[in-house]
């Protein structure tokens, strides 16, 4: 099921970066004392009372401006506001109401979506008083906050947590393999869509980012049923682009939660570069089964060791994600695209398996033998038993005499020897160590 979107808002430079780092419990944004320096939306997943929801950072809106940067920030907060469902309008306790936090103020009464008014650097008790003003704007209580000491952030989400709508569950049978299609612009994915279903279902153009927002096409293919989630292409953060590729990133995000199969497309003729990697992180992140498509494969000169040579790259460039399969294939000519669907349903299949207990045990117990855990100051790590939890990704919890002891490397190895015994192509799988009495 896809998460509520949360929206933070506000003029420049009275924290909204601070407060977003304080939600999602780590440091994504740029912070800094600078009007502007947020220049792109930043994304984060949180949950609060049980609700998870989705939160985005976004550049200070200045609605006067027309220097083109800050311009086009101002055209992204507003597309943030398109895209969620509840906002958080972010204003400054010192500073009071402004104009610019009243204009701000109209532009959210237009939008009709809830908004909760969060007012920062209520620092001291001496600043609780300032926040009363915040009445004048209309939204009701205001919530006062200290981004630098996190007080008022627990109130702040309690009242998000009110606001977020109930969504739908998603309106396909379990059976149904949902396959989402990410990359940044003019990889194909709007060509890839058309050639797997046929014909000419969704709009197909060079110019980079003609596909706007995420498009559902459900299909049928030996018997499986699909459903294709096609996104507009996702662009480089801090460059400044037009107005709706800016917002794509969203909606892939989007798209990828709703999706058992995440399809990673790379421009074969351009090479794999830096931004691939941060797209196909969002999948990695996701925890989704993934699958590397390098499209546009008929325009490449090749001899027989060019692909793999180009896979060998791919699996230099994207390490986190060495178990993802690999499909060369055109979608202008079709060659080589009958392979995708069969590896699509391969992975889908590894994404929900289930280990019996009895069979990872005796793996883990044949791999303790061959190496077995390191020391750590005279301690050694005691493996007691493994039992999978969940699927989607498979999850796996390993349970020990001591979790500190439990070092990255033999993790590593342990995930690597199950891979080995149980196959799990195309899908990340999950590791968690736990003390034994945390078993209940």
């Amino acid at each position: 099921m896809a998460r509520p979107v949360v929206a933070i808002v506000g003029r420049p430079n009275v924290g909204k970066s601070t407060i977003f780092n304080r939600i999602i419990g780590d440091r994504l944004a740029i912070v800094e004392d600078k009007p502007g320096i947020t220049r792109d939306r930043i994304y984060g997943a949180a949950e609060w009372n049980g609700k998870a929801f989705s939160i985005i950072d976004t550049g200070g809106i200045e609605l006067d401006d027309e220097e083109p940067i800050l311009k086009s920030i101002r055209m992204q907060a507003e597309l943030a506001i398109e895209e969620a469902d509840v906002i958080v309008f972010m204003c400054d306790a010192k500073a009071g109401v402004t104009g610019s936090d009243e204009e701000v103020a109209g532009m959210l009464y237009r939008s009709g979506k809830p908004v909760i008014v969060a007012v920062n650097k209520v620092d001291n008790i001496g600043r609780m008083d300032n926040i009363y003003e915040f009445y004048n704007l209309g939204f009701g209580d205001p919530i006062g906050v200290s981004g630098s000491h996190g007080t008022g952030v627990g109130d702040l989400l309690d009242a998000i947590a009110e606001n977020l709508p109930e969504l739908p569950d998603d309106e396909y049978e379990d059976d149904v393999i949902r396959v989402a299609l990410i990359g940044r612009p003019n990889v194909g994915k709007s060509s890839l869509v058309n050639a797997i279903l046929g014909e000419e279902r969704v709009i197909v153009s060079d110019i980079a980012g003609t596909t706007r927002d995420a498009i559902d096409t459900p299909f049928e293919k030996d018997g499986q049923k699909f459903v294709l989630i096609d996104t507009a292409g996702m662009r480089k953060r801090g460059k400044v682009y037009e107005t709706t590729e800016k917002y794509s990133v969203m909606r892939a995000m989007k798209a990828i939660e709703r999706a058992d199969v995440v399809l990673v497309l790379i421009n074969g003729e351009e090479g794999i570069i830096e931004q691939d990697k941060h797209i196909a992180g969002y999948a990695y992140e996701a925890g989704k089964a993934s699958v590397f498509v390098v499209n546009k494969w008929d325009v490449v000169e090749k001899d027989d060791k060019t692909m793999h040579q180009f896979e060998q790259k791919i699996r230099d460039h994207f390490l986190f994600m060495t178990y993802a399969p690999v499909v060369f294939l055109s979608a202008k000519t079709k060659q080589r695209l009958h392979k995708l669907l069969p590896v699509v349903q391969h992975v889908a299949d590894q994404h929900t398996k289930r280990v019996q207990t009895h069979l990872l045990n005796d793996v883990v117990s044949d791999a303790i033998a061959i190496n077995p855990p390191p020391t750590d100051k005279g301690r050694r790590l005691r493996i007691n038993y493994v039992t999978q939890v969940s699927v989607k990704p498979p999850t796996i919890v390993v349970f020990v005499n001591d979790p500190e002891l439990m070092h990255f490397s033999y993790e590593r190895y342990l995930e690597n020897k199950i891979r080995a015994a149980f196959d799990f192509e195309g899908t990340p799988i999950r590791l968690f160590t736990r003390r034994k009495s945390d078993e209940g």
